[in-house]
């Protein structure tokens, strides 16, 4: 059995810069047990079996997995930046064997400043094909559940931020390869409780990001969603709001197994120079959360 009983405790690793091997080896001795290079639009036409290779070549013969790399983008429309997040998708597909990871994750993408269910048709098109590449290469594709600051009515990049958007994106890829990248975070920005919503759809979470939200009520009961005043914050575990005790038991009765890889860069406080550390906090919360040090019965 792998870490823990088949649950792994991670970090995200930039990669747009061709710097993710680099980076892997910066942090490799700290106690992270998975690794998720991405990149942000594009790959800028990296190697990436190349790259792949360097990022295994960092990890040497440390018990570090990667299991997931994340192409996070807009394939959906055609402006040059769109088609090469599209390309980006299908490199990113073909060559996550290098990586030894099974699952490539991002956004859906969306058409811009149209209401949500606009979206359906070129996603079905787009992700129809995108996961037929990916089953016939052992590849499942994730989708983050994050709004990038879009709603129901208007967005700029993700459709699958939302469970009745799930609903409706897993009615159009019926695809047992498709699935999602989820977070309680993103949803608790939206005042969604995540709980529940491991118990119906842990089956297809293929990744989780390990991230966090505060949520100021006070402010809420004050000033309201839509004031001048922030209601809520993206924070590191360990300093949010989430009981990821009762998450990550939520996730062990479903029979869920995977990584859980800390999205950093967000958190409001532990940033900057503060960075790593909070991510070290981060990775020891959710490690105890896991239930401490694996003991065999």
């Amino acid at each position: 059995m792998n870490v823990h009983t088949g649950i792994r405790i991670g970090t995200m690793i930039q990669s747009t810069a061709g710097k993710a091997a680099e980076n892997i080896a910066a942090i490799a001795d700290l106690g992270f047990e998975s690794f998720e290079p991405f990149f942000w639009q594009t790959t800028n036409g990296q190697d990436l079996a190349e790259l792949g290779k360097r990022c295994r070549e960092a990890i040497g013969e440390r018990d570090i997995t990667i299991s997931t790399i994340g192409m996070f983008g807009n394939p959906l429309e055609d402006q040059e930046m769109d088609r090469q997040t599209l390309q980006g998708w299908k490199d990113c597909i073909d060559n996550a064997h290098h990586f030894g990871a099974d699952c490539v994750a991002g956004f859906t993408g969306r058409i811009r400043n149209k209401p949500l269910p606009e979206s359906l048709p070129q996603y079905k098109k787009v992700f129809s094909e995108l996961a037929k590449r990916a089953a016939d290469k052992g590849v499942r594709i994730a989708f983050e559940n994050c709004a990038m600051d879009g709603n129901w009515q208007t967005g700029d990049w993700n459709i699958a931020h939302n469970p009745d958007a799930w609903e409706l994106i897993f009615n159009e890829t019926p695809d047992d390869n498709i699935g999602l990248e989820w977070e309680p975070c993103h949803q608790m920005v939206y005042l969604i409780d995540p709980l529940p919503q491991i118990r119906k759809w842990a089956h297809k979470f293929f990744h989780i990001h390990g991230k966090d939200a505060t949520i100021r009520w006070e402010v809420i009961r004050e000033h309201g969603i839509f004031g001048k005043e922030p209601f809520v914050f993206m924070r590191t575990p360990g300093f949010g709001d989430s009981n990821w005790t009762d998450i990550i038991s939520e996730l062990r009765l479903a029979g869920w197994s995977g990584s859980i890889d800390i999205e950093g860069w967000h958190d409001p406080v532990y940033r900057d120079e503060l960075e790593m550390t909070g991510q070290i906090h981060g990775l020891n919360h959710l490690k105890a959360a896991r239930g401490g040090t694996y003991v065999p019965a």
